[in-house]
This record gives structure tokens, sequence and C-alpha cells, in this order.
């Protein structure tokens, strides 16, 4: 009764009814590929949440501190305060070790759910007409997540998070002219400084995060505010939506998902190890540590800065350094592509209009094949990061390793986007339903220009007077009937996915989702595609993979228990008291 009280007050000064009413009437789409973003989304909040008790507890100072603690190997160690408190935080706050790991984990899914939605929207085509704006704001929003965690990852002083710092800042610096005064006003002057931590610090939690969420705000009111995209599909049109209200149905779906990434993001934090500072111990200028790896999302920089050769040279007598091009130029390339990609498909298509139904992305093949070679391009470059720890567990020499990557970088990605080019224009001109039903003959044909695909026998050729090419199937299927579209201008099939009891009801759905289109009944149901060669070869490498991985398994716990037996027993240690807190050792 109070709330309805207060409701209608605020409603009698605001009027906020109508805009509400509106907004709950919202229909968003059912496909669970839009809750990528939503992902995103949960997952900052879930570091506002975390971040907000962290910086109870967290010292962002250079200056000298003991450590007086549980941890017994660094008790009464002099670090820096910001070290020794994420130390505190972790061993001696009550849950800190949690909510730092769940932090750190939030950071991580973060910017792979804005990396997935992304290219969501790149293989769909939501970029277009009238999104644009959108995506740039989705683009600059993951080059802030970026930059905001590794300010995060630098903020507890640590040794490996040092050495990161170092290597980003000596990517800095190798911009001509620029770079070093560029450096000396983010840190305070040369590095280490004893500004660079308390900088960091407000850049971490207050700047990039307003920036951040003044984004997401727009963001939403964009989404909200245009007409939301779906998958084209029976009933859907350029000029509605299908799917569910916002209230009540799509409300309880989104806080179902909102509660679940809460719950996996705590269980990370509370039972997987992460970025243990405790174990590198305080950054010192002249020591270093290897394996040294970043984490993912910047790993491709480390990767470029590992595979690019050793290669400087002048310009206008100032000297360019060897990181300038692999840390600079192949990072501005990459988010000035991503910025310019809507505006230079709609050059080169001369495609102006708005567009609300998503494309599959079979439909594009030059747009498939260009983005997975890019993705290829810097898998390979994160896994690159890394070369060290493969080369020591494969025991190869490092140099012979990174020769391969260095091959396979140029290699890989230019086959991977072949065969996505390929397998897309395959899909699209042929009738197969998915990658494994596509046979030799459906890739012969991608692989050759033409201007459609072969017609089947006996397959009607009845198209509409006034829509040419569009015409709607009808056949008897075990006494119903079921009804299809089909555009032969832009080899689109999409079939009805309910069976009618007559043949009236049948044309009657049809022509509510696609008015104005001709009939034509063909016989009988259509048939099933037999299992193509590439399914069956995928079945059976899997197959033998699967016997592989069997195989291997056993002969090296084989050679284990081997080497054990050639070593002989060993003496067991001197039993030690160690410290606990918390139920830790």
């Amino acid at each position: 009764m109070i709330t309805d009280r207060l409701a209608r007050a605020l409603d009698d000064r605001l009027r906020l009814s109508p805009i509400t009413r509106r907004g709950l009437l919202k229909v968003f789409p059912d496909h669970w590929s839009f809750m990528l973003g939503e992902i995103a989304l949960y997952s900052f909040i879930a570091l506002i949440l975390t971040g907000v008790y962290l910086t109870f507890f967290f010292d962002p100072s250079s200056a000298d501190r003991v450590y007086r603690g549980a941890y017994a190997p660094l008790d009464g160690a002099t670090t820096s305060a910001a070290y020794a408190s994420t130390v505190r935080l972790s061993w001696d706050v009550r849950a800190g070790l949690l909510i730092r790991q769940t932090h750190h984990w939030a950071a991580l899914v973060f910017v792979a759910a804005i990396v997935l939605h992304l290219s969501r929207i790149f293989f769909t085509g939501a970029f277009r007409r009238p999104r644009e704006l959108n995506w740039l704001i989705g683009v600059t929003m993951l080059s802030l997540a970026l930059a905001n965690g590794f300010t995060g990852y630098s903020l507890p002083d640590d040794l490996l998070s040092g050495l990161g710092l170092r290597i980003i800042t000596s990517v800095v610096e190798s911009i001509p002219l620029v770079g070093a005064w560029l450096v000396s006003l983010a840190l305070g002057g040369e590095f280490p400084s004893d500004e660079m931590i308390p900088r960091m610090f407000v850049a971490h939690v207050l700047l990039v995060p307003a920036v951040l969420v003044a984004l997401v705000s727009l963001h939403l009111g964009i989404l909200v505010r245009q007409q939301h995209s779906q998958f084209p599909g029976p009933g859907r049109t350029e000029h509605n939506v299908v799917g569910s209200r916002l209230w009540p149905g799509y409300t309880l779906r989104t806080l179902a998902l909102f509660a679940w990434v809460l719950a996996v993001l705590f269980a990370l934090g509370g039972l997987i190890q992460i970025n243990p500072v405790w174990l590198y111990g305080p950054f010192e200028p002249a020591q270093s540590t290897a394996p040294a790896q970043p984490d993912w999302y910047v790993a491709w920089g480390d990767g470029a800065l590992r595979l690019f050769p050793p290669l400087e040279f002048r310009v206008a007598g100032h000297l360019v350094p060897a990181p300038f091009l692999p840390g600079v130029v192949l990072g501005g390339l990459t988010f000035l592509a991503l910025y310019a990609w809507p505006f230079v498909e709609r050059l080169r298509t001369a495609d102006r209009r708005p567009h609300h139904l998503l494309d599959r992305p079979r439909d594009h093949p030059v747009r498939m094949g260009i983005g997975v070679a890019a993705l290829a391009f810097y898998a390979l470059l994160t896994v690159a990061a890394g070369d060290d720890i493969i080369a020591r567990l494969l025991r190869v020499p490092i140099y012979d390793l990174r020769s391969v990557f260095q091959v396979l970088v140029f290699v890989l990605p230019v086959l991977a986007g072949a065969l996505a080019y390929l397998t897309a224009r395959a899909l699209s001109r042929g009738g197969a339903a998915g990658i494994g039903d596509l046979t030799r003959a459906d890739l012969r044909r991608a692989a050759h220009r033409s201007p459609r695909p072969p017609k089947g026998e006996g397959e009607p050729e009845t198209p509409a007077r006034d829509r040419p090419g569009e015409r709607i199937e009808l056949w008897p299927e075990g006494g119903l009937w079921r009804w299809r579209y089909r555009d032969e201008a832009r080899y689109v099939v999409i079939t009805g996915n309910r069976a009618l009891h007559s043949q009236e009801e049948a044309a009657a759905a049809s022509r509510l989702a696609y008015p104005g289109v001709d009939r034509v009944v063909v016989p009988g149901p259509p048939p099933a595609p037999p299992p193509g060669p590439v399914r069956v070869a995928l079945r059976r490498w899997g197959r033998a993979a699967a016997v592989g991985s069997l195989l291997l398994a056993a002969l090296l716990e084989k050679r284990r228990d081997r080497r054990e037996r050639a070593d002989g027993p060993t003496l067991p240690e001197p039993a030690h008291e160690e410290s606990t807190r918390d139920g830790r050792t």
C-alpha cells in the first residue's frame, strides 16, 4: 500500500507511467546469442561490486611498508604499500581472497563477453544502418576494458605485473617524438616512478569506469530507442520484432542470467586460484621472472612482440625502435579497422538501407572469410605469448618453436579465411543445412564462379509475378501440411516451424508471414540430404583422436612411473610448523 502511494505520488509529479508502459511492452528476441551482451553487462556490475569492496583495503602507494600478517614467508619484509596491502587482502582480510579473485575472473569474463558480442554483431551484419553508432560505442568499450584491465592487473606492484608494465611503457616509448613524453605524463616521471601506482589507481577506479558507465548507458538507451534486430524467420520482417516482452517474461529470464553470472564468477573466485601475487614477490626493477605471461586479452600484443623480428629504422633522423611496429602499429590498425568496417562495407556494397533483420553468416562469404582469418591471426598471437611454456612442455628449443609460429601466423589465418569463405559460399549456394551436410560437389561449385547454383530436378519454377524469384511452397507430410518460403535471388529457404491440419491453414499461415508472395504445391516432403563426406570424416577423425589421446596418456603415465623407479625413493623432509589463518596453510 505504501509502495502504491509512493508510485502514484511520483507519477503525479513526473508523469512516468506512459514512458514506463511503453518500456515494459518492448519486445526482445529470444535467440541465445543476444545474451552475450547481457553477460558483459552483468560481469561489469560484478566488477563494480567487488571493486568497491577492494578499495576499502587496498593502499595505492609506492611508499615502503613492512608487511605483518599471516603469510609467513613475507612476514617482516619491506615492500611497497600496494604490494603489502594486496598480500594482506589475500591472507588477513575476511573474504578478501575470494573478492579479489572474483574481481579478476569478472574482468576476464567481461572482456571475453565483449569480444564474443562484437563477433556476433560482425558476422550477422548488426553494425549496418541504423546501428553504426552502437558499433562504434562497443569498440570504444572494448578498448577501455583492455586499458582498465591492464591498469588493474598492474596495481598490486608484484614482480609479474611490474614486468608487464615495463613492457607496455617500452612500447609507448617507441613512438617517435612523443613516446617518452606520453610515458612521463601517464606515470609522473620515468619508469618506475613514485606516482605511477596512484595515477593508475585513479584511472582504474574513477576515470575509465565513469566513461564505461556513460557508454553502457548510451548503448542501452540507443538499443531501447531503436527497433531491436532479429534473425530472419517465419513472421519476422523489417518492421516487427518477434520475441518476449520486457515484462514479465524477458525480465525474469535476464534476472536469472544475472544470478547465474554472479554464481559462476564467485565459484571461479572461490575454487580456482588466479594471480597469486604472494608467490611472485614484490616488483624489483633489477629482477625478472620466466615464464611470465599476461592475461589473455593483452596476450596477443605480447605474442606479436615475441614473433616480430627486431627491425629498427630511422625516419627523418629519428630512430623507430623495434617494439613500434608490433606494439603500436598492429594495435592501432586493429582498432582502426574495427571502427571503419561498417563504413567500408557500406561503401563496397552501396547498401544504405536500414536493416533490422540480421544476416546469416553464410550469406556473406567475404565477411565470413575476413572475420575468421582475423580471429585465427589473433588467436595464434595469443598462443605465441606462451611459447616459453609450450617449449618447456614439449621439450623443444624455444627458437625453433618461435620459427614455427612465425610461419603459422602468416599461413594459418589465410588458410582458415579461405576455408571459411568456401564453406560459407557452399552453404549459401547449395541445399546443405549445415557444415556436416556439405558434399564435394557443393565445395567444387563454391570454388568456381557461377551466377547461381543449379536447380534440382523436378523442382518447380513458379516465380511470383510482382516479386520475381520468391514463392511459397506447400506440401503434404503424414496427413499434415507444411510450408516454406524460397527466394531464388538471395538463395534463402525458410521453413515454417509448425505443421497444419489442412492446405488452407498452411496457406493462411504463409500468407500472414509473407503477404503478396505466390503459392505453389510441391509433391511430397523435401528429401532429407544424406550425411555428407565431411560429417563422416569428422566422426572418424574424432574417434581416432580420442583413441590416440588415451594411448598417449597411457604412454606418458608409464614413462613417468619408469622415471620415478629409476630415480629411487626420496627421503622424507623434516616436519615443520606452518602459520595458518582461516583454514589456509
